[in-house]
């Protein structure tokens, strides 16, 4: 329960101020984390960042005050957050898919996708080790990045399956396993994820590839032992549970997921390092 403490105080300032104006910003202070941290340790306990939870939130609650027979939309969509009619009409299309007024004159939500609270959580994540402390040099890299949300996982393997193909082409590669960079998370919970191999320099990036830099970082270096898949599992534990409990914070640089020795791409079993930089 102690490392869940941070997710536990943003739901309360969620549900607690629905109505009101909340940064990300308010929610990392209330939290007592930095931002890049409330996002992971949120995302996994809860299945989606902080920022798209309180707009589902507040748009749920808004759609029972419209089937409730609210007269006033505005004054709807000013409990709910938002500055206009117009502002608010969009939201709530986007999130249901029909108008305020459709949604008044419907008189019922039980086919929409409402996002009720959501429960405190009591624990998460999967037991880990004590990782170790490294010193990472700067790395240059070519890989192919693609964007994901922190809950959406589907697409990588074929991502990896797609850049290995690629992987011979690249020029002056440095002789090691390729690796994978998470980097770029906005406030939503959206990331960057590169497969990429280390080079020596850059000379000519293959079409449908990138250059990456990745800046001289400390990292605190976590064991998965397990089968990729569970990979979520693991850095729930590390961000809810083992960074809760330590003086060290993540600083939100690149992290790094390194293949072991026995990893084995064939049955994604085999084990892989987690590298997460820490100020």
């Amino acid at each position: 329960m102690p490392g869940m403490i941070p997710v536990i105080k943003a739901l309360w300032v969620i549900e607690r101020n629905l109505g009101t104006t909340l940064s990300l910003d308010d929610l990392a202070r209330a939290a007592g984390v930095s931002r890049f941290h409330l996002v992971r340790a949120f995302s996994a306990a809860i299945g989606q960042p902080p920022l798209q939870y309180l707009r589902a939130r507040r748009l749920s609650v808004a759609a029972c005050s419209l089937v409730a027979g609210a007269d006033d939309i505005l004054t709807v969509a000013l409990d709910a957050g938002y500055g206009s009619h117009e502002a608010f009409s969009r939201a709530i299309k986007a999130q249901f898919g029909i108008t305020p007024e459709r949604i008044r004159r419907g008189q019922t939500t039980k086919d929409f996708p409402m996002t009720e609270a959501a429960k405190f959580p009591e624990t998460t994540g999967a037991p880990i080790g004590e990782p170790r402390i490294e010193a990472g040099a700067p790395m240059l890299m070519i890989g192919l990045a693609r964007r994901y949300q922190l809950q959406d996982h589907e697409g990588i393997p074929g991502q990896w399956q797609s850049f290995m193909a690629m992987a011979h082409e690249i020029p002056h590669r440095v002789p090691a396993a390729p690796v994978s960079v998470c980097m770029n998370m906005d406030e939503e919970g959206r990331y960057d994820y590169v497969c990429a191999v280390e080079v020596t320099k850059v000379v000519r990036v293959p079409d449908g590839l990138s250059e990456v830099r990745v800046p001289a970082q400390t990292y605190a270096a976590f064991t998965h032992t397990g089968h990729v898949t569970g990979l979520p599992n693991t850095y729930a534990a590390i961000f809810s549970d083992w960074f809760p409990k330590q003086s060290r914070i993540p600083s939100g640089g690149p992290s790094l997921e390194k293949h072991l020795a026995t990893f084995d791409p064939r049955t994604g079993m085999g084990g892989v390092e987690i590298w997460i930089p820490v100020d």
